[in-house]
């Protein structure tokens, strides 16, 4: 508890309460006098010692509930364990009608194991990728932490599991175990997923407001930077593009030559008499070319703005590039690029295309490039589609990214969702991905410069 304490002092004072040495020596002396069993005696004897002026009282409760909360939540059971073999078979069968993501949620139900550190840590990866307003209410931020789960459809598939089971004449008695046994082991981890929410923001709340170092910014979701981290990265991405451009020429120079070319060391040999011979070889183009399709809609803005600028401060290593954006129509945006400096051409797309909420169209998008833009797509022409793929349940059109692979020499899709998000809610992604050669991560700037690294660098081998 007095760990807590001091922690709970600590994020006072990063929320701009001015607590002493000597305020903070007198809580504890009344938490030893008080003690710390009568809750509501204790957040008294906190608020008389630390806090000086009335205007902080809303901070102090703030803070309060979010340190000093209830502690473990409840236990899971394994309910696989009182079952028979038969009814264990009977289960099995009755699981198979499900969708498998949906079906091994079930399962981790049913066995009773709680969300591990890593299933935590993706869910907060993609919750700082797809940061809301709302997000510092907890009860509203545990509703989009279930949303990311799948919470409800899991709930209604137990609710089709057990009918299911009861079809297939499991006994009455061992189906209402089940159900109250998978009420419980959802409760617990809803429980778990409340106390994670107030670690994180007890984390936050004691985090002093600075401004991070442009590596943690490398390193940070782009879909969770504040407007002047953005400018920030703005900048940085000119040092970062002279830095790949300099690495693809210098590969290049040392690449340059291809293939012995027979017909001119022969031509000039008899100019020689064959004393010495020079070896000519004939130069390859290295150079790739790339045809790029970026979602600008508002969960994928600031990830294409930043990768349409690497991409076109690399134009003098690239043979050629056509340039594409969309929400739920495609824009050929090249042309803008080719009459102004790049910043200004971006600025004037994403005006030209502004965002609103659910109405990324991708499969009318992809119908659209069949249509007017195939012939931009040869063996030579990487197809780059920087999106999150997520359709709003629009018809996701995929056979035609079959159609642009075998015309293009490879498709690489760059995602900032985690692929356990794949196939989630909207998301059409795992209808994509058969038909792609590669897909990068770009949560970040620093996945985003790696990927232009394997998409444009590995042209010069």
């Amino acid at each position: 508890m007095e760990e807590r304490t001091l922690q709970f002092i600590a994020a006072l004072r990063a929320n701009g309460v001015r607590v002493s040495m000597a305020e903070s020596a007198d809580a504890f002396l009344a938490m030893q006098q008080l003690g710390i069993q009568d809750r509501e005696r204790f957040r008294q004897s906190l608020r008389s010692t630390l806090i000086k002026e009335q205007r902080d009282f809303p901070t102090f409760d703030r803070l309060f509930d979010l340190f000093f909360q209830a502690g473990s939540p409840p236990s899971m059971s394994n309910l696989l364990e009182d079952l028979s073999s038969e009814e264990a078979a009977q289960l099995a069968e009755a699981l198979r009608q499900f969708a498998q993501q949906i079906r091994q949620w079930m399962e981790k139900v049913l066995r009773g194991e709680s969300l591990s550190p890593e299933e935590l840590a993706e869910l907060d990866q993609w919750l700082n990728a797809h940061p809301s307003p709302l997000d510092r209410n907890p009860d509203k931020l545990l509703q989009r932490y279930l949303k990311a789960l799948q919470f409800e459809e899991v709930r209604q598939a137990m609710q089709e599991l057990l009918e299911t089971l009861q079809t297939l004449g499991l006994n009455r008695e061992k189906i209402e175990q089940l159900r109250a046994g998978i009420q419980q082991n959802l409760q617990a981890m809803q429980e778990q997923l409340r106390q994670h929410i107030g670690e994180r923001q007890r984390l936050q709340a004691t985090q002093r407001r600075q401004t991070p170092s442009i590596d943690a910014l490398l390193q940070r979701p782009l879909q969770h930077l504040s407007p002047r981290e953005m400018e920030v990265l703005r900048h940085e991405i000119r040092r970062l593009a002279a830095s790949l451009r300099t690495r693809l020429a210098l590969r290049l120079q040392r690449e340059r030559k291809g293939r012995l070319d027979v017909k001119t060391t022969l031509r000039a040999a008899l100019k020689s008499g064959h004393v010495p011979m020079q070896l000519y070889f004939a130069d390859r183009t290295l150079k790739p070319k790339i045809v790029v399709l970026c979602d600008v809609s508002t969960s994928m803005r600031f990830c294409s703005e930043l990768m349409l600028s690497l991409l076109y401060s690399l134009q003098d290593q690239i043979t050629h590039t056509h340039a594409f954006a969309f929400i739920d129509h495609l824009e050929y945006i090249s042309p803008d690029f080719e009459r102004q400096p790049v910043q200004q051409a971006i600025t004037q797309v994403l005006w030209r295309l502004p965002p609103g909420h659910y109405n990324t169209d991708l499969g009318q998008v992809l119908g659209e490039f069949e249509r007017h833009y195939l012939y931009t797509l040869d063996r030579r022409t990487t197809l780059i589609l920087v999106g999150d793929g997520r359709n709003n349940y629009n018809p996701s059109r995929a056979d035609l990214i079959e159609r642009f692979g075998r015309l293009a020499r490879t498709v690489i899709w760059l995602n900032p969702e985690p692929p356990w998000m794949w196939g989630s809610g909207d998301s059409d992604m795992l209808a994509y991905l058969p038909y792609c050669d590669k897909v990068l991560p770009a949560a970040t700037l620093a996945q985003l410069v790696t990927a232009i690294d394997a998409i444009v660098l590995s042209r010069a081998h």
